[in-house]
């Protein structure tokens, strides 16, 4: 059990020779590449997600009842999740043979051509099942380029960021959640209030997807000429942040890739439950007015961005681990009143929501990485790219589709229960890491 170790970055120690002296980067310019890099992804994200409940049921599945038309488009929405891995695997071997700088513009590109793509796509009245199998190649590729686009920079900054500061570095990618979700919703709501449902449904939805790209293409260039300077690629190798053979990681550090994505769990689960899934749900069974709705979720965001921030004040003083074993708790009791608010009428609804955003900007501020310290050196890089890949897959790759699909055939309650296997899946996750530490 030696990967369970703690290794030094975890504790605070830094190694000699390794911070600083060797190097002119300092942890703020690594958290401009890492926040630029995730709020690109996580706009790309959001865009997709919104459409797979606003336009695809409609575009791609109108032989379909509203109900099964959603479910349908929620599988598609899953299978970027299924392809994240095998892009991070693809793409790690492109990094080994031509570089880092060749494998994150392969990645990027490859997102945003399956984003812009998107905006070109027939519909199903055009097309018929042609239609929906360009949506999933589409999809699949902004899954494969999403595992691709790892670009080491969190590990860096992670390792690099001072000793009683780790948790305030490490939520500032998650920052770029709650504004790709900010600008994403920001854009529909607009939409939907400037046209009229033909022609949203026509031509509008295609615009997010088209400024999708064009943010795509900045944030390449942005992080191209962080990650190709001589500096980062210096400081990357001597962190040995650096690609290994996946037969020889999961041999190896299979158990911390595993115990890694189940200790987030709560905080994954927490993600689309509050941001795609209540949207779904109102879309379906409520007589509220979307954009309106839209609006609620860009508040609640705001107060996500907020708790994001506030997360790195908390962990910094607990410990990020102690932080997402508190909030997986606090998330357990927040799955109890899930039917009460959900099925509570416009102010229960808000209320959930607007709780919801809170607890998971609290939560998932500190849920990348929190246990990637476990990884040996040389493992660290693609270790840390697995656990994210796999925690997405088991947390949220279909939390919409189970949601939506218990809710509606068995009830609201049993999207409590759903929760609430993510918040028990990451306490026993965090004490059997806790374990293997003191066994060790």
């Amino acid at each position: 059990m030696s990967g369970i170790s703690t290794i030094h970055a975890e504790q605070g120690v830094t190694t000699p020779g390794h911070h600083g002296s060797n190097s002119n980067v300092s942890p703020g310019e690594i958290a401009i590449g890492v926040v630029i890099g995730r709020a690109s992804e996580y706009f790309d994200f959001f865009v997709y997600a919104i459409a797979s409940v606003l336009v695809f049921p409609a575009v791609f599945f109108p032989f379909e009842d509203p109900l099964t038309a959603t479910l349908y488009s929620f599988i598609v929405f899953s299978f970027a999740f299924i392809a994240r891995p095998f892009g991070t695997i693809a793409l790690m071997k492109v990094q080994q043979k031509f570089g880092r700088e060749t494998k994150l513009t392969v990645a990027l590109f490859m997102l945003g051509i399956s984003t812009a793509g998107m905006a070109f796509l027939p519909s199903y009245a055009t097309l018929g099942v042609g239609a929906i199998v360009l949506l999933s190649i589409l999809r699949i590729g902004q899954g494969l380029a999403l595992g691709g686009s790892w670009d080491g920079l969190p590990s860096l900054l992670a390792l690099n960021a001072p000793e009683n500061k780790r948790g305030w570095y490490a939520m500032l990618g998650q920052l770029g959640a709650p504004v790709g979700f900010i600008i994403a919703a920001g854009l529909f709501a607009y939409l939907l209030y400037a046209l009229s449902s033909d022609d949203f449904l026509s031509w509008g939805w295609r615009y997010p997807f088209y400024v999708a790209f064009a943010i795509n293409v900045v944030a390449l260039f942005a992080r191209l000429r962080l990650v190709a300077t001589n500096e980062y690629a210096r400081l990357l190798e001597e962190r040995e942040l650096q690609p290994v053979k996946v037969v020889e990681i999961m041999g190896s550090q299979g158990h911390n890739i595993l115990v890694g994505a189940l200790a987030a769990l709560a905080s994954y689960a927490l993600f689309h439950v509050v941001t795609v899934f209540p949207l779904s749900w109102i879309a379906l069974n409520s007589e509220r007015s979307i954009p309106e709705f839209l609006i609620i979720q860009m508040a609640g965001a705001v107060l996500a961005a907020g708790s994001v921030v506030l997360s790195g004040v908390i962990a910094d003083r607990l410990g990020r681990r102690n932080t997402l074993g508190f909030l997986a708790i606090m998330i357990a009791l927040f799955s109890f009143f899930v039917p009460h608010m959900m099925g509570g009428g416009d102010d229960g609804q808000t209320a959930f929501i607007l709780i919801g955003f809170v607890l998971l900007g609290l939560s998932y501020g500190q849920a990348a990485g929190a246990v990637t310290a476990n990884f040996k050196a040389k493992y660290r890089y693609m270790g840390a790219a697995l656990t994210a890949d796999l925690a997405w897959l088991v947390g949220a790759g279909f939390a919409p589709l189970v949601a939506l699909g218990l809710a509606a055939h068995f009830g609201l309650e049993y999207v409590s229960l759903y929760l609430l296997s993510g918040a028990v899946g990451s306490l026993a996750a965090l004490s059997l890491n806790r374990a293997l530490e003191l066994k060790d």
